[in-house]
């Protein structure tokens, strides 16, 4: 529901990875993600160091890396020139990725230096919510600023059939982005990193006249500066320069508007812990609703092309809410970009997190999240590209980092994908199913909380993946699915089902739920985009039904609040 946004736009350029690589030798990696992750797993479950014998093959490029692979006469002396005026890393862009991957690295000891190009603090159009998983990636010590604490969500299907669902615990918690982004790069600073505003990045460089070695970068400022670093980090948003060097491809791009609008205190209180969801009236698209204080974050969000129709909705939806007598103080609109499969994460010695890596959830477009944990990755694995003394020995660090990034949060873009197939299609269902099943709700209230993941649910809970699979085969997935042809294919069910089963399952807490039915009658079917009311309630209702006899064959499964249930 929020992304991290460009931070030094240029240029544009533009799923899921799944199965856990393998390590050198074809035994499994470890696959935390940090750098001290690197070994290997022998079959009787001990782990020791990863093997570096000359004889011992390299692990194989990832399809998108191909194009990078190292020549044995590139290998440069070890024996490099003095490293005055080099920066060990650089970070370009100095939102939560940036922020967080110059954070990584300076806590380890390394010279490092943040760029962005905005003064700070400064707007970015983005949800703001902060779920489980980003508040477990924020440093030691961060005080999140929140301005409000969720534990209500309302659904609804384009303004009907809208239902309830509470949470006596608190579910996510919202935020102003400009706010959380200094606070960042506070923490940033105080672990040693130097931060420069004003830096605009137009290009970098690793060979040429500006490169006095192979063990350096050259960073071209927009005035002219030439900055050198042994790594650099690409953080740059989804518009990135860095990205575009690299080689990023972006498969799914979606339109995103979204206001900032003032409300009285008798307004604000209505919405005080709770938001809303809206399913659109586009394929794969939806609306939202935040609550911050006195003011309501309201944004839609469809696949790029529709952007007359997307405009229209957020025009609706904003006179549905009531809302258009109230004047914004930021209208704003910006395009969220998720990677393809074969996509590259690094070139040489330069990475790209983030949004600049298209990584972000597919259904749900959240990106906060996934900037916060890729960057950490991207910084610690940075370093380790930084201390390489020759091309191998970066490629090696470089591949490593791409291995912890498809290890985790690709498995979690897979799953993501094939939920984003069925909601473009079937929106009703996916409402039904949230709404009236409590083992949906508890899943979703489970992952916004930080306590499982969907791609996990799917892995380890039987009733999850058939679920799942049940919905996979009415959609057809294997051919693809969706107006713009974003659907998954095999691979990408493959890469949810199969990859790190071994993984220890996240734990689902106790549910403690409330519901409030808002809609007379809270069992109704909503009809799906351009299909018949009556055809579309049934085969919703059939779909339903079939999920929960599943339940049925797991005895104790779904009558058990305290099992991990999830849909």
């Amino acid at each position: 529901m929020s992304s991290e946004h460009a931070e030094n736009a240029g240029p544009e350029h533009t799923a899921p990875e799944g199965a856990a690589p393998e390590g050198i030798g074809g035994e499994a990696a470890a696959t935390d993600g940090s750098p001290d992750a690197a070994r290997v797993v022998k079959d009787d479950g001990t782990q020791a160091e990863r093997p570096e014998e000359s004889g011992s093959p390299e692990p194989a490029l990832p399809a998108g890396d191909a194009a990078y692979a190292v020549d044995p006469a590139d290998v440069d002396d070890p024996a490099t020139a003095g490293a005055a005026g080099v920066w060990d890393v650089v970070v370009v862009g100095a939102g939560p990725a940036g922020a967080s991957a110059a954070y990584a690295a300076a806590v380890a000891g390394r010279r490092v230096l943040l760029l962005e190009k905005s003064e700070l603090p400064r707007y970015k159009t983005c949800g703001g919510g902060i779920i489980g998983p980003s508040r477990d990636s924020l440093p030691p010590g961060f005080e999140l600023p929140l301005q409000d604490r969720v534990h209500a969500v309302t659904f609804s299907m384009d303004g009907r059939f809208a239902r309830t669902r509470r949470s006596r615990k608190m579910l996510f918690g919202l935020i102003n982005r400009p706010e959380f982004d200094a606070q960042l790069v506070e923490h940033a600073q105080k672990a040693g990193a130097e931060l420069r505003t004003g830096a605009t990045v137009t290009r970098v460089e690793q060979h040429g006249p500006s490169v006095p070695d192979r063990r350096t970068v050259a960073v071209v400022l927009a005035d002219g500066e030439t900055l050198l670093a042994r790594a650099v980090v690409g953080a740059d948003g989804s518009a990135s320069r860095i990205g575009a060097h690299v080689g990023v491809k972006m498969g799914q791009v979606d339109l995103g508007l979204e206001a900032e609008i003032p409300v009285p205190a008798s307004v604000a209180e209505d919405w005080k812990g709770r938001v809303l969801i809206d399913w659109g009236p586009m394929p794969g698209s939806y609306g939202w609703v935040f609550p911050k204080g006195d003011t309501l974050t309201v944004g839609v969000i469809s696949a790029r092309g529709e952007g007359a129709a997307t405009k229209r909705y957020m025009e609706d939806f904003v006179a549905r809410l009531g809302l258009s007598g109230f004047e914004p103080t930021i209208s704003s609109g910006h395009l969220t970009r998720c990677r393809t499969d074969d996509s590259p994460l690094s070139r040489g010695r330069v990475l790209v997190c983030g949004d600049a890596a298209g990584l972000l959830e597919p259904w749900t477009r959240e990106g906060i999240s996934y900037a916060l944990r890729s960057g950490r990755l991207a910084g610690e694995w940075a370093v380790r590209v930084a201390e390489a003394n020759d091309a191998v020995d970066a490629r090696r660090q470089a591949l490593n980092y791409a291995f912890a990034i498809k290890a985790g949060l690709g498995v979690e873009m897979a799953v993501g994908r094939r939920m984003l197939a069925v909601f473009e299609r079937r929106p009703g269902l996916l409402h039904a199913t949230i709404t009236g099943l409590r083992p949906a709700w508890n899943a979703f209230a489970d992952i916004t909380r930080g306590s499982a993941t969907l791609g996990g649910m799917v892995r380890s809970n039987g009733m999850a993946r058939r679920a799942l699979e049940i919905l996979d085969k009415r959609m057809d997935t294997s051919s693809g699915v969706g107006p713009v042809g974003r659907g998954v294919g095999r691979r990408d069910r493959a890469d949810s089902e199969t990859s790190d089963r071994s993984e220890t399952p996240g734990t689902l807490e106790t549910p403690e739920t409330l519901e409030t039915a808002e809609a007379p009658e809270a069992a109704e079917v909503p009809a799906e985009h351009g299909a018949a009311p009556a055809t579309s309630a049934t085969s919703a209702s059939s779909d339903v039904s079939a999920i929960e006899g599943e339940g049925a064959k797991a005895p104790g499964k779904a009558a058990d609040p305290e099992a991990p249930e999830a849909v």
